[in-house]
């Protein structure tokens, strides 16, 4: 098995290591985050009729209509599918820096970027059927709610009726496992990678952004060039490089999102690809649609990134893979 190495992990990790560090640091991330990842989701989804004027409000009305599990709608998926998602990401980093490095250690910019682009590129193929599902199951409360208004006539529902309205409703949702049969059953395969282009579109220059800005925030913690940064430092870099790109790319998420979404509340547009999907946000809802949940992508980006560059710097997956060997 060969041996690729991390320019922030203090010893050489195996690549079986790396997968098992990814998934662990994954499903521990998700885990933390994913009702914050819910709230971006009906955030960017919502047109014209407003049921959220933010996160917290979204949240807050989330529980007190579909209970506290509610927040954890799609979150299956997610756990199911993280770990191959995450290890295929951090894993592909490192193979494409130790592909492009003369010295194994030393990269310039540019290549850092392409290492990132073959990352990102690598990823889609877990991440857009992931996303595909997750997405449906997030939205399809807010679908419910937004139903539940009109049907009031655009007052929201009595805090009373929430919880019998949202139950009933919570009982006609789908599972994952239902809608991947169903998009299996009518469109094939390409049922579950709709999106694709626009996912690409989204990770890749994520990867181009995130992977080097960390690798040079997590430099600056070395107080020689052949030692390690402390975790706490690779922690943070972690976390401020993961915000940042997110932030960076929020605009490419939201028009993946809608072009990812099935169902579509009343009065919302439909579209036929990713151009005509920026064009659209922009003429109907204005250049702020598209940084709609920029803020909730960074909370949720940031310790996502910086839980795994700790699990890489402690050697999890190599402490694992020894004792269990």
């Amino acid at each position: 098995m060969p041996v690729f190495f991390s320019p922030w992990s203090p010893p050489p990790h195996s690549l079986p290591a790396k997968l098992i560090d990814g998934g662990i640091a994954g499903l521990v991330g998700v885990t933390c985050v994913f009702p914050i990842d819910l709230a971006k989701t009906r955030l960017q989804n919502q047109q014209g009729q407003r049921l959220y004027t933010g996160m917290l409000d979204c949240l807050v009305k989330t529980v007190r209509q579909e209970g506290y599990f509610g927040m954890y709608r799609g979150a299956a998926v997610n756990l199911t599918l993280v770990t191959p998602e995450k290890a295929i990401k951090l894993a592909a980093n490192d193979f494409f820096r130790n592909l492009l490095s003369n010295d194994g250690k030393n990269l310039t910019l540019f290549k850092e970027m392409l290492a990132g682009c073959g990352a990102g590129s690598c990823q889609v193929i877990i991440t857009t059927p992931m996303e595909m599902l997750k997405i449906q199951l997030q939205d399809a409360g807010r679908l419910a709610a937004q139903k539940t208004v009109s049907a009031a006539g655009g007052s929201p529902p009595p805090q009373a009726r929430a919880f019998s309205t949202s139950t009933s409703a919570a009982h006609r949702r789908p599972s994952a496992t239902m809608l991947a049969r169903e998009l299996l059953k009518t469109k094939g395969i390409s049922g579950l990678y709709r999106g694709i282009g626009a996912t690409l579109v989204r990770d890749v220059p994520f990867s181009m952004i995130y992977f080097p800005l960390f690798a040079n925030l997590n430099r600056l913690g070395q107080r020689s060039p052949g030692e390690t940064a402390p975790f706490y430092h690779s922690f943070l870099a972690g976390c401020g490089a993961g915000a940042v790109a997110a932030v960076a790319v929020t605009p490419l998420d939201v028009i993946k999102t809608r072009l990812q979404t099935l169902r579509k509340g009343v009065g919302e547009d439909t579209y036929r690809g990713t151009v005509d999907c920026a064009r659209r946000i922009w003429q109907r809802e204005g250049y702020s649609a598209f940084l709609n949940g920029a803020g909730c992508r960074a909370l949720v980006i940031a310790p996502l990134f910086g839980i795994a560059q700790v699990v890489y710097f402690f050697g999890v997956g190599e402490y694992l893979l020894a004792n269990l060997g």
